[in-house]
């Protein structure tokens, strides 16, 4: 062998070999063993058909994902709001580096900040989202089974208290709108009313209608009237001689009766009578319209009371929920560190290290 040769073997001793001892005796020897508590869970939302579509047996409660959560929640998980409030219930300052004196590696620096924190729970805590499925699986590691079960279960109930929000927030929303439609529908309804009364008021008439109906009486037995002269002056006429003073009195009736048919009848024509007063067509029409309006009024509250009914039901019902089917688990041992497979890793980089520093080297030395 060579002199490059001896080199190039303590190269490799320095290098890989070396150094691939000293991770293994770590590993071995120092590294802390870490426990596994999985927890796995989704966000479902209550869906309701309508009453006509319940008792019609077309459709029911169904529960389904909804994948815009699900994605909030996620975000969520790896969030520092999340890790603070964790720390604050749980101190994972404390839990995380109790081992730090034997494994200043693996464990977490207590005096780091809240950056520092955030960085080691994204490690410490690994979170997998499925977005077909909108499930979640979430695997926590601690130093003990009961701190790796602890953090898990402090987790899913702040992921949980998060979904309580989105649905809190998501109520009072359709409650405010409901709220402000039944507002709106109570304002107009009064409205309506007001002027209807104020129409009563100024026409001296609780129903034109009836009041017509009176009118058409009255026509009626002018009519009759009217008939009753015209037929007693014929009969007159035609006994009586022309200058009887009693065929003058019953032209003067027939005339007067003739009189009062012709204003009632402007009374119920278009227009305003000679005498000033609004006829009866436009005081119906006004109130129809004020009719309309008012039964517009009140259905219009009726639908939106229903509405305002039906949100503050809905308001009543939890329609997001977190749902686990993977409630947090409790470790018997400990698979953690994976000491093989970063051992593994460890050797390939250090091997590749060593190899690129070699090619270099000779290749330095070629061009010399």
């Amino acid at each position: 062998m060579h002199a490059r040769h001896w080199l190039l073997a303590a190269s490799f001793l320095a290098m890989v070999v070396l150094p691939l001892v000293v991770a293994a005796w770590y590993l071995y020897a120092r590294a802390v063993d870490e426990y596994a508590s999985t927890v796995a869970f989704s966000v479902r939302r209550e869906e309701q058909g309508s009453a006509l579509e319940i008792f019609g047996g077309l459709s029911a409660l169904s529960g389904t994902s909804s994948s815009s959560d699900t994605d909030v929640l996620y975000e969520f998980l790896q969030s520092q709001k999340l890790v603070e409030d964790l720390n604050s219930q749980l101190d994972l300052r404390a839990l995380w580096s109790g081992p730090r004196a034997e494994d200043p590696v693996f464990a977490f620096d207590p005096s780091g900040t809240i950056e520092d924190l955030v960085k080691y729970w994204n490690r410490m805590v690994q979170v997998n989202y499925d977005s077909a499925s909108g499930l979640i699986e979430v695997r926590v590691l601690a130093f003990t089974p009961e701190d790796a079960t602890r953090i898990a279960q402090g987790l899913f109930d702040q992921s949980a208290d998060m979904v309580n929000d989105l649905s809190a927030v998501a109520r009072e929303d359709a409650i405010s709108y409901a709220r402000d439609d039944l507002t709106a529908a109570e304002d107009r309804l009064r409205a309506a009313r007001e002027a209807v009364t104020v129409f009563r008021n100024r026409n001296q008439i609780i129903d034109p209608a009836l009041d017509l109906q009176s009118q058409a009486g009255l026509l009626g037995t002018l009519q009759g009237q009217l008939a009753e002269a015209l037929i007693e002056l014929d009969l007159l006429r035609e006994t009586a001689a022309a200058s009887d003073p009693r065929i003058t009195q019953l032209e003067r009736r027939v005339e007067v009766i003739k009189n009062r048919i012709a204003a009632e009848r402007d009374k119920l024509g278009i227009g305003v009578t000679e005498a000033g007063d609004t006829v009866y067509a436009d005081i119906v029409a006004e109130y129809e319209r004020l009719t309309v309006d008012r039964e517009f009024a009140e259905k219009s509250y009726v639908s939106a009371l229903a509405a305002y009914d039906a949100a503050k039901a809905e308001a009543r019902r939890k329609n997001r929920y977190l749902a686990a089917h993977v409630l947090p688990t409790h470790a018997e041992s400990s698979r953690y560190p994976e000491r093989g497979t970063i051992l593994a890793v460890v050797g390939v980089f250090l091997f590749l290290a060593w190899a690129i520093a070699i090619l270099v080297a000779w290749s330095i030395k070629d061009r010399r």
